[in-house]
């Protein structure tokens, strides 16, 4: 958008500085991120965050919103600098806090508006090791009696999904539904002492056993897994999964309670095409299917249990050509889905206990945190692209799950390299999607010759290139030196005498590094020709008839 309208877009969502929103210009970012206390990023991100969360807009005239823009930025984008503030402010919820950056096409002036989530509930969010808040038009260390406001703060304990709905009955719930729910409890427990009496139990004895019923009475849960369709008029939510194709062809299709059943609808929906794959060196193809059926009903019930139903939305199940795409209410409950990836981290607690309960009792989940484990090993082991919630937001789960190669050369990795640690598969995983690493990651690959390029363009390596028989995509992404791109502009001239700009860049830009987009390449070529015409003084605009095209500089008799 051009600086109007950015400037109409600001006054519209972000119409007043109060305690939920500030206005700073911090033209140069250097020492405006963490530098200066109460009067740095880090402090308003503490002192907004310690009332009810809210903005900070960057790059533009305090008390005007007038747009200065950024202009040093130092070292800082968009993705890192989040991070860096992660590290800087305690307590700050990782998972909405973000930064979305705005650039005007007719100015070029960037302006990050950083998204600042509530603290967490009785605790405070602190930056230079002191908890701060907005007093009027200042910031200062927090207050005694805010600071008694945050610790004591109620929390909301109830359990949604336990919730009883007095005028329902057994007769809401679906025949079909409770025979087989009797069969996944019957499998899950057949090792248990009471495995003999289940077949003897009556609904009501089987209902409260598996926990899905509370001493006879219908909870939500019950509605839910078991209800019929015609039942969710008891349940105060939009009870509905949704499955839609996305593409040249469309179609879309509901699905209602009782989930226990509506999951395996939805995957019989779901195309499901067998891939061959044809690893290096090997004279056999390996044979996978586009998708796991274990990952698509792990995610489904997943969606299930986590879903915050308060919020009224319904689970989307959207299938594109590549990839499936699962989206459910409530942020991620606890922690990141990253640190579930290697199977060590146990959730200590779950938005809706008695749901996720009665699941486990039906086999639909676990909840020692492995669902994500599992789904990430079984794309590994298809050598496929690791399940991605990049784009997640603060009170919404999407987990993307791919059913294609992005990149041949992770795939090939895949395959030769067996043994190949998850956490550096997790890694190369980010590479090759192209979302940003950490410095210290970054080194990491480097070190064990699995990356090159410069940040933020990482990609494969040349030893991987070789070892998996993509050489040319190397070559198309490996980077000369600037004398190499110089050395090639001299022989032109040399040959033809003069060129335009237009033809120099025809003779340059395809040659770049395949990682820089259009506009690094354009600056890239702007910094050659500078330096040779001022640094290395070896060609000149020239003059008469041949006026505005490039020429080598006539060398001086004392420099011959």
């Amino acid at each position: 958008m051009n600086e109007a309208a950015l400037q109409q877009y600001l006054r519209e969502h972000f119409p007043k500085e109060n305690a939920a929103c500030e206005w700073k210009e911090f033209k140069n970012l250097a020492h405006a991120v963490t530098g200066r206390k109460s009067e740095d990023i880090a402090s308003y991100l503490s002192a907004i965050a310690n009332m009810e969360g809210g903005h900070l807009v960057v790059g533009v005239e305090d008390s005007s919103l007038r747009i200065v823009g950024i202009q040093q930025f130092h070292d800082y984008t968009p993705q890192n600098i989040r991070q860096r503030l992660l590290g800087r402010c305690s307590n700050l919820d990782s998972e909405s806090f973000r930064v979305d950056s705005f650039t005007t096409t007719d100015t070029a002036k960037t302006v990050w508006v950083f998204h600042i989530p509530k603290h967490p509930p009785r605790l405070p969010v602190y930056a230079h090791d002191k908890a701060w808040q907005r007093l009027d038009d200042a910031l200062v260390e927090m207050r005694a009696e805010r600071l008694a406001a945050i610790i004591n703060e109620p929390i909301d304990l109830r359990d949604w999904s336990a919730e009883t709905v007095q005028a329902a009955t057994i007769a809401d719930l679906d025949e079909r539904a409770l025979v087989i729910a009797r069969e996944k409890f019957s499998e899950k427990y057949r090792n248990a002492p009471f495995a003999a009496e289940i077949p003897d139990w009556d609904t009501a004895t089987f209902l409260d056993k598996a926990k899905i019923t509370i001493q006879g009475q219908i909870t939500h849960t019950a509605l839910l897994l078991l209800g019929k369709p015609q039942s969710s008029h008891f349940l105060p939510t939009l009870a509905q999964i949704t499955w839609k194709l996305s593409g040249e062809e469309q179609a879309y299709e509901h699905f209602s309670p009782p989930f226990l059943l509506a999951t395996t609808q939805v995957l019989h929906r779901i195309r499901n095409i067998s891939y061959k794959l044809f690893p290096q060196n090997q004279l056999l193809a390996t044979e996978v299917s586009k998708y796991d059926t274990r990952v698509i009903l792990e995610a489904l019930h997943n969606c299930i249990a986590h879903q915050d139903y308060q919020r009224r939305s319904r689970i989307i199940v959207t299938e594109r050509v590549d990839r499936l795409t699962f989206e459910s209410a409530g942020g991620f409950f606890e922690g990141t889905p990253e640190d579930y990836f290697s199977g060590e981290q146990t959730p200590s607690r779950y938005r809706n206990p008695w749901l996720t309960q009665a699941m486990v009792s039906l086999n639909m989940i676990d909840t020692m945190g492995f669902g994500i484990r599992t789904m990430t090993l079984s794309q590994r082991s298809r050598y496929f692209p690791l399940p991605d919630y990049s784009k997640s937001e603060a009170q919404k789960v999407v987990l993307e799950i791919y059913g294609h190669v992005i990149d041949e050369n992770y795939t090939r990795l895949l395959f030769e390299h067996q043994d190949l640690p998850l956490t550096t598969v997790m890694l190369l995983d980010r590479v090759q999607k192209k979302q940003a690493i950490t410095d210290d990651a970054a080194a990491l690959l480097r070190k064990q010759g699995l990356i090159e390029g410069r940040k933020p363009n990482y990609y494969t390596a040349a030893q991987i290139a070789h070892n998996t028989g993509t050489k040319s995509d190397y070559i198309r992404n490996r980077a000369f030196d600037d004398a190499h791109y110089k050395a090639m502009i001299l022989d032109y001239l040399k040959h033809y005498g003069s060129a335009t700009r237009e033809e120099l860049v025809t003779l340059i830009l395809d040659k770049l590094s395949g990682v820089l987009d259009e506009k690094q390449k354009q600056n890239k070529f702007r910094n050659l020709l500078n330096a040779m015409s001022t640094r290395d003084q070896t060609i000149e605009k020239s003059g008469g008839l041949h006026k505005g095209r490039w020429i080598l500089k006539p060398i001086k008799s004392s420099d011959a």
